[in-house]
């Protein structure tokens, strides 16, 4: 607009008549609003421009003065100083809100300048101005752009960090506590991988619906990235606060999120850092958070952690492990032990589950626990499970040949390789190569591989059973559980979790429970399995509560197939008589 300046003051001091040919042509086509007031200001004429963007009539607007406009955005001093300037200095520019006909309020850069003759008396004042409208909308949509996240709305990783610059540069007195909590969704990539990203998305913006009340006016929730997510709670009177906030967060994921016609199981690991202990830049901060969030991961997920300096050996230890683990896969360095699972009315041995063991040179024995975790973040998960399938038909292959081919051997199945979409062909084919057929096979299945996808979970199921396969879901009662899914699904056999039984002798709740998911699963046509059994005690009473088997140290703990097989003959001279 400024440019223009010169060129209609010239235009209108030059012109005897404002509504000479030339000067009327140009008043009438130009894309600026033009408002001309007599010394006054009592409006003389206005152009078609300012009825368009005013919504004004010019008849409407002649004879009346240009607080017609006003928005009461704002003050009475900032009418003072502009007419004040404009008095001393013949005239002013800047940005200022109006209100249009409608009532609506719009923003417009304005230039007022001071007509005078030759004398220098006043004649005129004429307003000149652009609707800054569409412009503003412009700038907001591109700021949002730059500062939040597209997918969910909440602030994105660049504004994130500009935010915490600002909170950190006025904590430099180190007088205040902040936290900050690095989120990341566990087996995400599962979700995208089996469902599609479309289905991804949409539980990213479920997750940050539930995340969203969580959150106080004055901290930070951002999307870091991915599946990740970040929060900054500032201005702590403890670290207590921190943990009320990571507990809140773990249990928002109990339920399922509803996605269509998907019905979707995750949960959340957490690391947090806290300011200025773990460090006093956004980036120390991230990246401590960031350890501490892995750490959860390793120690089983669904869980939150704060940053501690032996992070640094973990870090480094785990670095080890995933070099070792890739190695061990590539040379079949892993065992598998048995342990046996008893039938309680027949009083006989009708099969064990196969648990695989990792004994390494330079990290000695590893957990399951902790190297299943890493197999299934890598992706290495898929050649392990396959390697301990093809062990297992090797194994069943030397029951067979020693008369005890009835047995069937029950295998762990990691979600994310049943949810492959080459799954049932890649376990059909180590099958085949070892002459082993399905019957002699239970897959075990956790509750969260099946409630989700249910729709290809189903058909899977359905597939495996046809084939000759027994299923099982393994854990039942950790928290997943939806019996309106269990009633779809073809399941031979229900394990209840340990945690249930380690108790049943002692709380009588544990014992009701445990009664119902018997009396449940048998309405339900399937055999019960009860784990981690471990007394006399809690034999007698799941067989008053007609459980069908178990499996536990009171019988006898995890071993090797040789002593598998020996176990089998002791059973047979000392159990049966045989």
């Amino acid at each position: 607009m400024t440019k223009n300046e010169g060129f209609y003051k010239d235009l209108l001091s030059t012109s005897k008549n404002i509504a000479s040919p030339l000067v009327d042509a140009i008043f009438n086509t130009i894309t600026e609003g033009i408002m001309v007031t007599d010394p006054n200001k009592v409006i003389l004429t206005v152009n078609p421009a300012f009825e368009f963007v005013t919504g004004y009539k010019a008849s409407e607007a002649v004879g009346n003065k240009p607080y017609l406009l006003q928005s009461g955005m704002h003050s009475k001093e900032f009418y003072i100083e502009m007419w004040e300037e404009i008095d001393a200095f013949g005239k002013w520019s800047g940005e200022i809100w109006n209100r249009r006909k409608t009532g609506e309020i719009y923003p417009e850069w304005l230039t007022i300048m001071a007509i005078r003759d030759e004398e220098n008396t006043l004649l005129h004042y004429c307003g000149i101005f652009e609707d800054l409208s569409e412009k503003k909308t412009a700038e907001n949509t591109i700021q949002k752009h730059m500062n939040t996240d597209t997918l969910t709305g909440i602030v994105n990783s660049y504004s994130f960090s500009k935010r915490m610059e600002v909170l950190l540069s006025g904590s430099e007195d180190k007088q205040f506590l902040h936290a900050l909590l690095f989120l990341d969704l566990d087996r995400f990539s599962q979700i995208n991988e089996t469902l599609g990203h479309s289905v991804g998305d949409s539980l990213l913006m479920k997750v940050v619906e539930r995340l969203t009340p969580l959150i106080r006016n004055k901290d930070i929730l951002a999307r870091y990235g991915g599946d990740e997510f970040v929060i900054t709670m500032t201005n702590l009177h403890n670290p207590k606060e921190a943990v009320q906030l990571a507990e809140k967060i773990i249990r928002i994921f109990e339920e399922p999120f509803k996605l269509d016609e998907h019905q979707v199981y995750i949960t959340a690991s957490i690391g947090i850092s806290l300011y200025p202990n773990d460090g006093d830049n956004t980036e120390i901060l991230i990246n401590r958070a960031v350890k501490a969030m892995e750490f959860s991961k390793r120690n089983g997920r669904n869980q939150f952690a704060f940053y501690f300096d032996d992070l640094k050996l973990e870090t480094n230890k785990g670095i080890l492990i995933d070099h070792e683990l890739r190695q061990a896969i590539k040379n079949n360095d892993f065992t598998l032990n048995y342990q046996p699972k008893v039938d309680l009315k027949k009083n006989a041995v009708i099969g064990f589950e196969a648990l695989v063991r990792w004994n390494n040179d330079k990290l000695g024995f590893v957990s399951p626990g902790i190297f299943i975790p890493y197999a299934e973040e890598t992706g290495l998960i898929i050649p392990l499970s396959e390697l301990i399938i093809e062990q297992a038909c090797l194994d069943w292959i030397k029951l067979d040949r020693l008369g005890n081919g009835h047995l069937s051997i029950a295998i762990n199945i990691s979600s994310i390789h049943f949810h492959q979409e080459n799954f049932i062909d890649s376990i059909q084919q180590i099958l085949e190569r070892n002459n082993c057929s399905p019957r002699n096979f239970e897959l075990e299945l956790t509750e969260r591989t099946v409630m989700n996808n249910e729709r290809e979970t189903i058909r899977k199921l359905v597939l495996l059973k046809q084939l000759g396969f027994k299923l099982s879901i393994d854990d039942f009662g950790t928290g997943y559980s939806s019996l309106s899914y269990l009633v779809q699904f073809p399941l031979n056999y229900l394990k209840i979790d340990q945690s249930f039984i380690q108790l049943i002798g002692s709380l009588n709740e544990k014992q009701a429970v445990v009664d119902a998911i018997i009396q449940m699963a048998h309405r339900l046509h399937m055999e019960v399995i009860a784990e981690g059994v471990e007394q006399k005690e809690q034999v007698e009473l799941l067989r008053n509560m007609g459980c069908d088997m178990i499996q536990g140290y009171y019988y006898s703990k995890p071993m090797p197939i040789r002593e598998a097989i020996d176990y089998l003959e002791f059973w047979k001279l000392e159990i049966e008589g045989k």
